[in-house]
């Protein structure tokens, strides 16, 4: 008995290019379409309904507009984005080759890519924004406008350049499969391995460790000045007159500020843990040139997307319940009007 566990996907080994989300017909590609179908537009219904509830809420609570306020509504206007690509997906795994043309194959991915990106950074952004505001002594939301209009275009444009070799690489390719018509296949095709592997571990870097690395370092100020005003709060010897007892500055940590970064803290967690896989399994596909046995399937590719995709609609449900626990009732089931205040 042929125990190996490529035996049931000859057809794919034989190729140097990966398929991505383009699928062989098999004897069950209907029914297994159509589960992949199903899964894939409840994330992009769920995370439609969620990003858009999420975007209201946040504008309806907030009395005053602030730059934390500009720079979460463009983290779901990311997710927004991100999912745009599931149609896309939907109809490559229904066809047995690719017919979007080449516009669409350099979109999807990149895409998918960027607006990755976008939400990362954009985390990383609001936590340094708000240990900027503690800094500089400001306990009310203010909104700098020139200041978040250089902070959105800077995340946007960092993350289109930083993804740029994604839209001039995929292309659209021709393959002979043996005792069948031709199939064309939407991939990426470098000219040449070495850049490839540069722009992985770069885009990885760039991307996502570093804003990581921002939103750690950011939370843990956060906490050694929330620390350090509970020491203030302490009773004291009486100061000197016209003394200050010291030059350190009367920092001020408000509970919104705390409760906005425990919220970030859950949505990089969140983000960690489900964008992993697609870094893993993309490195698994460029290992697959030196590597040939390591076998990875199109439909491995699409759940493990799908899971990636599933970010998308948890996180404006995470802001929300982590921020507004009474919101979303008041939202949907209160139509009083507020008082004004």
């Amino acid at each position: 008995m042929d125990h190996d566990p490529h035996a049931h996907f000859p057809h794919f080994r034989n190729f140097s290019y990966f398929f991505f989300f383009s699928e062989l017909p098999a004897s069950d590609h209907v029914a297994g379409t159509v589960v992949e179908t199903l899964a894939i537009l409840a994330v992009f219904l769920v995370s439609v309904a969620a990003n858009v509830g999420a975007a209201a809420l946040v504008t309806w609570e907030r009395k005053q507009l602030a730059n934390k306020t500009v720079l979460t509504i463009n983290l779901f206007v990311a997710d927004l984005l991100f999912v745009s690509m599931i149609p896309l997906i939907v109809a490559v795994r229904w066809s047995v080759s690719w017919r979007l043309g080449h516009r669409a194959c350099r979109a999807m991915l990149y895409v998918i890519c960027m607006s990755g990106c976008v939400t990362i950074t954009t985390l990383a952004c609001i936590s340094a924004e708000r240990v900027q505001a503690i800094l500089r002594l400001q306990t009310a939301p203010t909104l700098n406008p020139r200041g978040v209009g250089a902070t959105l275009t800077f995340i946007w444009v960092f993350s289109m350049l930083t993804c740029m070799p994604i839209s001039l690489f995929f292309t659209v390719v021709e393959v002979q499969i043996p005792h069948q018509e031709s199939l064309h296949i939407c991939t990426l095709k470098w000219p040449d391995q070495t850049e490839e592997i540069v722009w992985n571990v770069a885009v990885t870097a760039l991307c996502f460790l570093l804003p990581g690395l921002i939103i750690v370092v950011s939370y843990s100020k956060i906490l050694q000045i929330t620390k350090s005003c509970r020491r203030r709060v302490r009773p004291r010897a009486p100061q000197p007159p016209g003394g200050r007892g010291g030059d350190s500055p009367e920092y001020h940590v408000s509970r919104q500020d705390i409760k906005l970064f425990r919220t970030l803290l859950v949505l990089v967690l969140s983000f960690l843990i489900m964008w992993s896989p697609v870094f893993i399994i993309t490195f698994f596909i460029l290992a697959r040139r030196f590597l040939p046995h390591q076998f990875v399937s199109p439909t491995l590719f699409f759940w493990v997307v799908t899971f990636t995709l599933a970010n998308s609609a948890l996180n404006p449900i995470l802001y929300s319940v982590c921020q507004f626990r009474s919101g979303w009732r008041r939202l949907c089931w209160d139509r009083t009007p507020r008082r004004p205040e």
